[in-house]
């Protein structure tokens, strides 16, 4: 890819461009695309602005740069991971590797790897080539799993990949409430959740689509119609934050932006707002579930499949958590604890099934992020969702979890 850059000539030219690199990838990580400057690089790395324009000419060649890099980083640990002779092998390759980089990270010893998602963010020039790149880089993590020539092989096989990959790219989101230390125990016990599921042995995927009534959510802006939060909800998940302007969700519901306004002060109200809602039908349905009997793993099953549907087949589902990047760290953090308490009331139902035997013993703060992190992504297989039958698709998806990601012969 053309990233703009002046032909490198010497080791200190690629000495400094590593650490403008580095440096945008922080800024991404914790911005986004859209939200890392030059100025910011620079003010980091001790250069000026015209400095940085010597070795990147835009501020997106930088940001694609930045993209590129980490997907050949990624594409790295997964060509070394299927290297090994058995899924699971490949699988657990995968995991240690990116364990192993994540306590680089923490100890100063390498640079994260961005936030693949943004590459939506991108304009289209450089998108479509880091796109297919990564389209690439996901069929070969697909050939991880022993998909066979038949539909529900290779459907399994998608399912399990992406359950993988986003856990992966969730990792940084819940891993820093451990300690290096803790590392290698907790990728044993999410090893143990992606090979054996949270099921216990003879408990079955039989769920119930859960009913819940939306019209008990309360808002934090009167009088604001859903229709803002539904639209402004997809145009985020498909285009990121800040790829997502008040124009373009102003114009998918047909009002100017004077209306969108007079209900909101800024954009980040409105995500503010659609965090919580969708935190707040997660709640939902948690309840329900509970309050529809049955054993804890019915329970827990019935809800991840009802999550799973919304984030499949509703006109209204779910905001990616990806949109965090651009929240101000005071709202991020606010954010980012009311998906750990519905964690946590997963992790709940999973010790009460462990203690009555429908569940596992797994460790339920762990196991109950891979949850989270799998339903949350699921809203990226929506179009082969639509290529299923509607208990197919869910089951296949919610299967990787009861069950793990490797096929139950």
């Amino acid at each position: 890819m053309d990233d703009g850059a002046v032909p490198a000539r010497t080791s200190r030219f690629h000495q400094k461009r590593e650490l403008i690199l580095d440096a945008a990838t922080e800024l991404i990580n914790r911005h986004g695309v859209r939200g890392m400057t030059f100025v910011d690089v620079a003010e980091t790395v001790g250069l000026n602005t015209t400095s940085i324009t010597y070795y990147f000419k835009r501020r997106e060649h930088l940001a694609a740069a930045v993209l590129e890099r980490s997907l050949e980083r990624t594409e790295a640990m997964i060509r070394e991971a299927s290297a090994q002779p058995t899924p699971r092998a490949r699988v657990r390759a995968l995991l240690s590797a990116n364990f192993d980089l994540q306590a680089r990270v923490r100890e100063g010893g390498s640079s994260a790897v961005a936030i693949l998602s943004d590459i939506r963010a991108l304009s289209p020039d450089l998108r479509d080539s880091l796109s297919h790149r990564y389209v690439e880089v996901f069929r070969s993590l697909r050939g991880f799993f022993d998909s066979g020539d038949d539909a529900s092989g290779r459907a399994h096989a998608m399912a399990a990949a992406h359950v993988l990959v986003q856990n992966i790219f969730w990792l940084p989101a819940w891993l820093g409430q451990y300690s290096v230390g803790d590392f290698p125990r907790v990728e044993s016990r999410l090893m143990e959740v992606f090979e054996h599921g949270i099921a216990a042995v003879g408990a079955r995927w039989s769920p119930e689509f859960l009913e819940i009534d939306e019209d008990t959510l309360r808002t934090g802006i009167e009088g604001m119609p859903d229709n803002f939060m539904r639209a402004a909800t997809f145009l985020i998940n498909e285009r990121g934050y800040r790829g997502a302007s008040v124009e373009q969700i102003a114009a998918e519901i047909n009002v100017t932006k004077g209306s969108f306004y007079h209900h909101l002060d800024a954009k980040d109200d409105l995500v503010l707002e659609c965090f919580r809602r969708s935190y707040g039908r997660v709640s939902l349905v948690q309840r329900a579930a509970a309050n529809a009997g049955g054993d804890h793993w019915q329970q827990l099953a019935s809800s991840i499949a009802t999550l799973l549907d919304v984030q499949f087949f509703s006109d209204f589902p779910l905001l990616r958590t990806t949109a965090l990047q651009a929240l101000p760290n005071e709202l991020r953090d606010d954010v980012l604890e009311r998906s750990n308490r519905m964690a946590r009331r997963f992790a709940g139902m999973m010790i009460d099934g462990i203690s009555e035997g429908t569940v596992r013993a797994v460790d339920p703060l762990i196991a109950s992020q891979a949850v989270m992190g799998a339903i949350n992504s699921a809203y990226d297989l929506r179009k082969w969702a639509s290529g299923l039958e509607r208990d197919a698709a869910i089951a296949h998806y919610g299967g990787t979890l009861a069950r793990g990601l490797f096929r139950q012969e």
